[in-house]
């Protein structure tokens, strides 16, 4: 047999062609594209060629080809057709409705098998499959792919399909940048003259498949990390969802653990960052081998990796987990050793929470509280959310840290969450309410470093001048909370007003009013336990003029804890740094007050708390 250069412009003989595509595009992968290959023609019959269609082709067919119509329909099948698949079945329809081909066949090379898929269609669109394998040198499928140039047939016997032994065959290798991913064959008693339009159509082809593959590729590299060969985080949330939903229509429950790999940034300074990313590819390596076939394992960020346990209770998620970290401190790394500094945190649905994000703050939340744990005799520490007190300090700042993480990243409100959690409370007694209380205040305190500890400042100082005053101590108590909350509704303050560092606009002047009603309606109200407190957070903005806000109050019309709160609020005011100014001595913030008295505030409380001012600290 001989093979016609590509170089050439006519065709020497009719059994040989030689033919090149070049697309200049990178090299691309074939995996992926066999089961659509493999699924061309589902639902389509199989069975032996009629005799009809053989006789029709001995027939040799010598009509003219309508090439406008050959080219437009070619477009069309680019165009309109979005799956290889359908591509693959209307380039078969238009062989044979416009070549006259007696059969069509797409194969794709499988690099793994080192062989061809092939998937061949008739005319009456019955299905062969067949396998050609590489080191089969002979056949003539793999001497067009290897050479990479067009061959002619009189024959078909290289498929070993009795019914189109004597069929005259064209085979089509289809490159990429030089390298044949896929093959095209069809039988044509015409196909010298019609070898521009199998050129064009096997073109088109080629590209159809490369842009297949590199939709596969980038599907692949959203779905999966590239470092850790684990599901990706986009992809974890999308798994998450579903469970949680199958969780919810099973009634099982679902756990999450997430693993987070101590002192990386100390292993990525004195080691390198390639020695931070083997480490990270030995846990993620070590966890997917050890969790059950059904639980799921991905690279949740950074140095974290998250697991989704299916129908696993907090306990079970537990020994999981315990077991997971006992693998990892087998697993030793050159240079670093024993793979044994983890900080795990695990939650639970439906028991934790049955909202998907507030399921992974709980569970990041019980990552960091694990941390500041430390290590059990060398061992990680592993905390469930349902093992910590929320409200202590640790706690309360691993809270504070991921929700302010979360509100940059999905918008999430760290007052508000941590609102919803203060209303769920469930207070034991008046000790328990003043810890949570306080650190309610404390935890919306700190996100701004000028007002840090302003509030239980104000606390303090609004006992000390109730104490002054000889109040029984139940109002003390009483005064002690209001204080601590008096500011509790710039939650609802944006934070752009909130923080501004120079004066403020009449229109945010407004805003910044609401604050005291917020508080009430928005904290106390709901709160049956914090409703004697109403009166404080309410009107400690109250002036003893009646210029003041929220209501114009003047006078003692304006409770008693609430104007002692107000002189309290003003005197921290004074004498804390501010972006705009530096705090003022004790002298001048108890010289102000003076000058106020009367007007501003009253001026017997005034004059007690002067008297009582140098005793208290200055600064905090």
């Amino acid at each position: 047999m001989q093979r016609q250069d590509n170089r050439q412009d006519s065709y020497k003989s009719k059994n040989s062609l030689s033919q090149k595509n070049s697309i200049t595009t990178n090299p691309i992968d074939k995996t992926g594209l066999v089961a659509q290959i493999n699924i061309l023609g589902s639902g389509m019959s199989s069975g032996k060629v009629s005799h009809s269609v053989i006789n029709h082709h001995n027939e040799k067919a010598s009509g003219l080809v309508d090439y406008s119509g050959f080219i437009n329909e070619t477009n069309s099948i680019i165009k309109n057709h979005t799956s290889l698949s359908e591509s693959l079945n209307a380039f078969h329809s238009l062989f044979t409705n416009r070549l006259n081909c007696g059969y069509t066949a797409f194969g794709l090379i499988g690099e793994q098998s080192n062989s061809v898929n092939v998937r061949l269609l008739d005319r009456n669109s019955n299905v062969y499959s067949f396998k050609v394998f590489m080191n089969d040198k002979e056949n003539e499928i793999v001497k067009a792919i290897e050479s990479g140039e067009a061959i002619i047939l009189n024959n078909s016997s290289y498929l070993k399909l009795p019914s189109f032994a004597n069929l005259p065959s064209v085979i089509l290798p289809i490159q990429i940048q030089g390298k044949t991913i896929c093959i095209a064959l069809a039988s044509d008693y015409n196909i010298q003259n019609h070898i521009s339009l199998y050129q064009l159509a096997a073109t088109n082809l080629g590209l159809l498949v490369h842009n297949s593959n590199l939709n596969d590729k980038v599907a692949q590299s959203s779905y999966m990390d590239s470092l850790t060969n684990l599901y990706s985080h986009r992809r974890f949330h999308e798994f998450l969802s579903q469970e949680i939903s199958s969780a919810e229509q099973s009634k099982t429950k679902l756990s999450v653990i997430i693993f987070d790999i101590n002192d990386m940034g100390q292993i990525n300074r004195e080691y390198g960052h390639s020695k931070g990313d083997e480490v990270i590819k030995v846990v993620a390596s070590k966890i997917n081998q050890n969790i059950k076939k059904q639980d799921i394992a991905a690279r949740y960020g950074g140095d974290k990796i998250s697991v989704i346990l299916k129908n696993t209770n907090s306990d079970e998620a537990k020994y999981m987990a315990e077991y997971l970290t006992y693998s990892l401190s087998c697993c030793l790394v050159d240079d670093i050793g024993p793979v044994n500094k983890v900080s795990v945190g695990i939650s639970t649905y439906p028991d934790d929470s049955t909202d998907k994000e507030k399921l992974l703050i709980l569970a990041e939340q019980a990552v960091l509280v694990s941390k500041t744990k430390g290590s059990d005799n060398g061992r990680s520490v592993i905390v469930s959310t349902q093992d910590y007190d929320f409200w202590d300090d640790a706690s309360l700042n691993s809270f504070a840290t991921v929700m302010a993480k979360r509100h940059s990243q999905i918008g999430l409100n760290f007052e508000e969450a941590l609102v919803e959690k203060f209303q769920s409370e469930n207070i034991l007694s008046q000790n328990h309410l003043i810890e949570v209380v306080t650190s309610l205040a404390s935890a919306i305190d700190a996100k701004d470093e000028y007002t840090k500890d302003h509030s239980s400042s104000v606390s303090r100082y609004s006992v000390s001048l109730a104490n002054a005053i000889n109040l029984p101590q139940k109002d003390v108590e009483r005064i002690k909370l209001g204080a601590l909350l008096h500011d509790i509704g710039k939650i609802g303050i944006p934070e752009d007003v909130l923080t501004k560092p120079s004066r403020l606009t009449d229109e945010e002047f407004k805003i910044i009013q609401q604050h005291p009603t917020i508080g009430v309606e928005k904290i106390l109200e709901p709160n049956p336990l914090l409703h004697d407190l109403i009166p404080i957070v309410k009107y400690h903005h109250e002036q003893w003029n009646g210029k003041g806000y929220p209501c114009g109050l003047k006078g003692e019309e304006i409770p008693l804890a609430a104007r002692i709160v107000a002189i309290a609020d003003t005197y921290h005011a004074l004498i804390s740094d501010r972006p705009y100014r530096k705090g003022m001595s004790v002298e001048k913030a108890c010289s102000i007050l003076e000058e106020g008295a009367g007007i501003q505030w009253d001026k017997e409380l005034v004059r007690q708390f002067i008297s009582i001012a140098p005793a208290l600290a200055t600064k905090i």
